[in-house]
C-alpha cells in the first residue's frame, strides 16, 4: 500500500471509523429529520432522483461535493467538519463519495424503511462502508 492509499485510509478511518463518527452521523441525521428529512433536503436541492438511486435496489448516482453542500448547507458542513476535525475542502469529497453508500446500505430493500437508524445501526454501516470503501474510492465498485 502506498502512502497516499495509507493517508487515505487514515482519513477515511477518521471520518467513518467508530462509535463517535456514528454519534455525529446520527446527529446529522436527527437535525435532518432522519432519512425521510434527508430525502426531502435532497428533493428541495433538486437532487430526488439522486437520492432515491441510493435508496432503491439498482446503481446508485454519483454525488458531487458542491450538490451535498447545496442538499446539506454550508453550516451543517461545517458543523459536521468541526467535530470529526477535518478541513471542509477534505470533508466534502470524502463524503460526497461515501454518502451514497451510507443511504444504499441504510435501505437495503429498497425503501427507506426506519427513517430513525439507531447509533448502533449506524455504526455497522460506517463500518461496512469503510471496509468497502478503499475500493470504489480508487476506481473500484463496492
Amino acid at each position: 500500500m502506498g502512502l497516499f492509499d495509507t493517508l487515505a485510509k487514515q482519513a477515511m478511518g477518521g471520518l467513518l471509523g467508530g462509535a463517535k463518527q456514528a454519534d455525529m452521523l446520527s446527529g446529522l441525521m436527527s437535525e435532518a429529520g432522519g432519512l425521510t428529512g434527508l430525502k426531502e433536503r435532497f428533493q428541495q436541492a433538486g437532487l430526488g432522483e439522486v437520492f432515491a438511486s441510493w435508496v432503491s435496489t439498482g446503481e446508485n448516482q454519483p454525488l458531487q461535493p458542491s450538490q451535498l453542500q447545496g442538499a446539506l448547507g454550508m453550516d451543517n458542513i461545517e458543523q459536521l467538519a468541526a467535530r470529526v476535525g477535518f478541513d471542509v475542502k477534505m470533508l466534502l469529497p470524502l463524503l460526497s463519495q461515501f454518502f451514497p453508500q451510507i443511504i444504499d446500505k441504510l435501505t437495503p430493500n429498497g425503501s427507506i424503511e426506519n427513517a430513525h437508524p439507531s447509533a448502533d445501526q449506524l455504526q455497522d454501516v460506517l463500518a461496512s462502508v469503510m471496509k468497502s470503501g478503499l475500493g470504489s474510492f480508487f476506481g473500484g465498485r463496492s
